[in-house]
């Protein structure tokens, strides 16, 4: 397994699990407003949040990282 696929696959990954922890905000905060908790007042929406976005801001390193790569292949 080659460095390229290496990052592609976790960026890939980064990605995805960002969209998850965003949705089990959601549905944390929608559950704290009943009076109930999902993830049992481990973390708490925001918390889930943060944490989504640095995900997040990997992914944007790595996609930099990739379009780097390819500029100074072509030039």
């Amino acid at each position: 397994m080659g460095l390229e696929r290496l990052i592609s696959l976790t960026s890939r990954l980064f990605f995805f699990g960002a969209f998850a922890l965003l949705a089990l905000a959601l549905v944390e905060r929608v559950a704290n407003a009943e009076g109930y908790t999902v993830v049992s007042g481990a973390f708490t929406g925001g918390r889930l949040l943060e944490i989504a976005a640095i995900l997040l801001i990997f992914v944007i390193a790595m996609q930099l990282r990739e379009m780097r790569e390819e500029l100074r292949r072509r030039s």
